[in-house]
């Protein structure tokens, strides 16, 4: 019975990768201690999950599908862009040094970046009533996705485990991804110079 549940899990996710033996010990806990088999999978499927968020895309591979909503409760999509070149910048918070000097950056720059056919979208998990707070202290000329879910870093493997005095915890992976009119990745920016950024994109 127990490998038979197995194969069912198989079936059902065939690009899935399971441990064998790990499910099957996991199943003989749940007979015997319920809760405690309980908190063990659960444990177990977040790991899997991290894992597969965590992929690490490429130059060239196809940009993952977002879709999210702006500082005015817009939609956005990936498809919304289709046919032009998009800067998709991941940063940590508003209203922060790095964020703002990263931010005014490409607002001074802004022209030229539209010049060169580049569409500027940041991505945080701040609130929507944040990031319009944001753009009108700064005057930001571009869309902030509110992804308070991080549901799309979770597609673009930004939202990762850091650690600060000692404590560990899960933000924001400062990161552009800067995506063709095709909806491949052009070029990723790992190391973002938040006051030259416009320059790293150009």
């Amino acid at each position: 019975m127990v490998q038979g549940s197995y194969e069912g899990v198989e079936s059902k996710w065939p690009h899935a990768h399971f441990e064998p033996g790990l499910f099957l010990s996991m199943q003989r806990l749940l007979l015997s201690y319920p809760y405690f088999a309980c908190f063990l999978f659960a444990l177990y499927s977040e790991i899997l999950i991290k894992t597969a968020m965590s992929m690490t895309l490429k130059v060239g591979d196809p940009a993952p599908a977002f879709e999210g909503i702006d500082q005015d409760g817009q939609p956005i999509r990936l498809s919304d862009f289709r046919g032009r070149k998009l800067v998709l910048y991941f940063y940590p918070k508003d209203n922060t040094p790095g964020c703002t000097a990263q931010a005014c950056d490409l607002r001074d720059n802004h022209a030229e970046l539209q010049q060169a056919g580049y569409e500027v979208v940041g991505v945080s998990t701040d609130s929507p009533a944040s990031h319009r707070k944001f753009i009108t202290r700064k005057q930001l000329p571009f869309r902030l996705i509110a992804d308070e879910d991080h549901k799309i870093h979770d597609q673009y493997g930004t939202w990762v485990q850091k650690s600060m005095f000692g404590k560990k915890y899960w933000g924001t992976a400062r990161q552009t991804f800067v995506i063709d009119e095709a909806g491949k990745l052009e070029k990723i920016i790992d190391k973002v110079k938040t006051g030259a950024h416009a320059a790293q994109v150009l």
